[in-house]
């Protein structure tokens, strides 16, 4: 008789000595139900309040009320919700039946796979915020950025009074006045603006009185006689070639940026925001709408000749309506497709000594641009969405396309001052919102990574 009672003993011992298998029994399914669909968790998800659900029932939750809020307590979550892994392998190993069962259930329904589905693109779309310390500090050395945006809003804010205050007024007056009333100082301020080799002949204009009547009326020997004396053939065909520009159009061309906003305010706002999210095909409009007043000199400052690029000055270049050659062509056309904000940048470059604060601004715009638009090819590439390229491509031009036609059709209802204000804006302010966008880019790519 003591042989089995002592056996009986052994073993409540042994079981006591044993916390784990002896509370096991003790743990039922119910203790691991979600409280969305009171089944056992799969892939338990627990939000920043505590409380978990299945992570297809948070799924559905979301695509059925697009609230990102806890569904019992209704306390927003921060970030996108992570499976808990610690919870989902114990779950599994303690009820490996039960999960397998609702694994099953779950890829059968369709409605579950597409609510996960978009659920996760919600989640990959969302800017990653910081979850622990580590990325807490992460963003709070984003006061460097911080400091770096104040430092260049400063600078807009500083360039915009300028051009505000002052707005060129003498370029202004030239760009809307007929040559014949021009005076000989306005003579000689568009003979100045031919490039830096002009400054040779200023005195000599001023001792004649050249005013806009005479100006007319000169012809090629008489400037390369006395008194002009303009022995430097490329300085005689490069006056006599924009003499006769003002001669076909009764005023001073628009020569740079500025005269060209003066003379064209609804061409130039266009194109600065084609320029920004559709750069190909602003070129492309410039192309079929601005051939010869604006494309060509565009292609022949960014793709100059090799034997002529060295000695050129910007208007020599700017004043060049010749066709371009097929190696300009070739140069413009793989640029073009691949590196069409580099083409803005290298004509921005030219100008750097007309318009020292604004074409680092350009520069520095095309940059970022460049830099965001390889992000969104990376971001096709990384999803496998290569296949969408041509239908995002028809639904950005069509975008662009109707927003075009909305703008030219309520053009002549939008005040001046408004119109002042967006272009000045996209000059000076998107450089400095678009630094922010690369910066979170960075981020998200750093977060995908981890």
């Amino acid at each position: 008789m003591e042989g089995p009672a002592q056996n009986d003993l052994n073993k409540m011992t042994h079981e006591e000595g044993d916390p784990l298998k002896s509370t096991t029994p003790q743990i039922s399914v119910s203790e691991f139900s979600c409280h969305c669909c009171y089944d056992i968790l799969v892939n338990p998800t627990t939000l920043n309040c505590g409380h978990s659900f299945c992570r297809h029932c948070l799924a559905l939750w979301w695509a059925s009320s697009k609230k990102t809020e806890c569904p019992e307590c209704r306390e927003k979550w921060e970030g996108f919700p992570k499976v808990n892994i610690l919870l989902r392998d114990a779950i599994e190993k303690l009820f490996p039946d039960a999960i397998r069962m609702r694994f099953e259930d779950i890829q059968q329904n369709n409605d579950i796979i597409q609510s996960l589905a978009a659920f996760h693109k919600y989640g990959n779309d969302q800017a990653p915020l910081a979850t622990n310390t580590g990325r807490v500090n992460a963003q709070r050395g984003g006061g460097f950025f911080s400091g770096v945006l104040t430092a260049l809003t400063g600078v807009a804010v500083v360039l915009l009074v300028y051009h505000w205050s002052s707005r060129e007024s003498e370029h202004d007056l030239l760009v809307h006045k007929a040559v014949a009333k021009w005076t000989a100082e306005e003579v000689v301020l568009w003979l100045e603006q031919l490039g830096p080799w002009a400054s040779l002949y200023r005195d000599r204009f001023l001792s004649e009185r050249v005013n806009g009547r005479l100006l007319l009326t000169l012809t090629e020997e008489e400037f390369s006689r006395a008194p002009y004396n303009i022995e430097n053939s490329s300085h005689r065909r490069a006056i006599l070639l924009e003499l006769e520009r003002v001669k076909a159009l009764g005023v001073k061309p628009p020569q740079n940026l500025w005269e060209y906003k003066a003379v064209n305010p609804g061409r130039s706002l266009f194109l600065l925001y084609a320029l920004k999210s559709s750069p190909r095909l602003g070129l492309l409009y410039l192309y079929l709408f601005d051939y010869t007043d604006t494309f060509l000199p565009f292609i022949h400052t960014i793709c100059p000749l090799q034997e002529d690029s060295s000695g050129e000055d910007i208007i020599t270049k700017l004043l060049d309506l010749r066709e371009p050659t097929w190696k300009q062509w070739r140069e413009f056309l793989v640029k073009y497709s691949f590196l069409p904000y580099q083409l803005i940048a290298e004509f921005a470059w030219d100008w750097l000594e007309v318009h020292y604060w604004t074409s680092r601004f350009l520069i520095v715009n095309a940059m970022l641009l460049s830099v965001l638009e390889l992000f969104s090819f990376w971001r096709i590439w990384s999803r496998s969405e290569l296949k969408t390229v041509p239908q995002r491509m028809w639904s950005h031009f069509w975008k662009v396309s109707t927003q075009g036609l909305f703008v030219a059709m309520f053009w002549p209802l939008i005040p001046q001052f408004v119109c002042n204000c967006l272009f000045y804006w996209a000059l000076y302010f998107n450089p400095i919102i678009n630094i922010d966008l690369v910066v979170k880019e960075v981020r998200r790519l750093e977060t995908q990574v981890l």
